[in-house]
């Protein structure tokens, strides 16, 4: 069982750069590409929330789930 993130796809359909979108949620740049490569265990709601604000997007348009 896998999740995959699909915050790349969703910031290349915005046209936005990691650093913008770091400047624009307050999360850094760090934890973002952490997120954006699938290195990260979880995500806080409000991380969650404040992405899907900025990229105009749902949670499920960012997490896929794919049987393994």
């Amino acid at each position: 069982m896998t999740i995959r993130i699909n915050l790349d796809i969703e910031m290349a359909r915005n046209k936005l750069s990691l650093t913008e979108l770091s400047d624009r949620v307050g999360v850094s740049m760090t934890n973002l590409s952490l997120l954006k490569t699938g290195k990260v265990k979880a995500i806080r709601f409000s991380t969650l929330e404040a992405i899907c604000r900025e990229l105009d997007c749902q949670p499920g348009d960012l997490l896929e789930y794919l049987k393994g």
